[in-house]
C-alpha cells in the first residue's frame, strides 16, 4: 500500500487534490482512498488530507502517521510545522517552491526531494494560486502511481460541467509534468 499525506493550507485545494489521486488510481484499476483530516481549518490555516492507494482492499480508515509520499503545497509550513514526522529515508517528498532543494528546512534526504514552482504554473495558466492540480502533475511525473491520461480522466470528472476550469487544470497539470528546474 501507498501512503499519501498532503499538507497545504486552506483554501488551497488540499482535500480536492486527495480526491483526484483517488479517483485517478480507481480509473487505472486500483483500489484508493481519500479523506481530510477535520479540525478548526479556515483559509490559511495548515491542513491536511491523505490518500491511499493499492491493488488489494484497504481497511484501513486512520490517518497516515508513516507517510512514502508527502505532498507540500505551500512551503511556507516548512518553517513552521514538521511535514517530514514518520518518514523515513524512503520518502519522497514533493513541494511547491521557488528556492533550491538545499534551501528547503525538512528532514529528509536532498535526493527524496522533488521541487516544483507550481504557483508560477498555476499564477499563469490557471490566474490563481490554486496549486492542487498543477502539483498533482508534478505527483505523477515523481511518482508513475497514476498515469498522466488518468489525472486528466480525474480532474474532467471531479470539475464535471466547468469546461473552462477542466482546460485550465488539464494545460496546467501537462506544464507541471514537463517542468524542468
Amino acid at each position: 500500500m501507498i501512503q499519501i499525506r498532503i499538507h497545504g493550507r486552506g483554501g488551497q485545494g488540499v482535500v480536492t487534490a486527495a480526491e483526484i489521486i483517488a479517483i485517478a488510481a480507481f480509473k487505472q484499476g486500483k483500489l484508493a482512498q481519500a479523506f481530510p483530516s477535520f479540525g478548526v481549518e479556515r483559509t490559511g490555516a495548515p491542513v491536511e488530507a491523505y490518500a491511499r492507494i493499492d491493488d488489494q482492499p484497504i481497511i484501513t480508515r486512520e490517518q497516515i502517521y508513516g507517510p512514502d509520499i508527502i505532498i507540500v503545497m505551500d512551503s511556507s509550513l516548512l518553517d513552521i510545522m514538521d511535514v517530514a514526522k514518520g518518514s523515513t529515508k524512503k520518502t519522497l517528498a514533493i513541494i511547491n517552491t521557488a528556492k533550491a532543494k538545499s534551501d528547503l528546512k525538512i528532514k529528509l534526504p536532498i535526493n527524496n526531494l522533488f521541487i516544483i514552482d507550481a504557483s508560477k504554473i498555476a499564477g499563469e495558466i490557471i490566474g490563481k494560486n490554486i496549486v492542487n492540480t498543477v502539483i498533482l502533475g508534478a505527483f505523477v511525473k515523481a511518482t508513475n502511481l497514476i498515469s498522466l491520461e488518468s489525472l486528466k480522466q480525474a480532474i474532467a470528472e471531479k470539475f464535471a460541467g466547468r469546461d473552462e476550469i477542466i482546460a485550465k487544470n488539464i494545460k496546467a497539470v501537462e506544464q507541471a509534468y514537463i517542468y524542468e528546474k
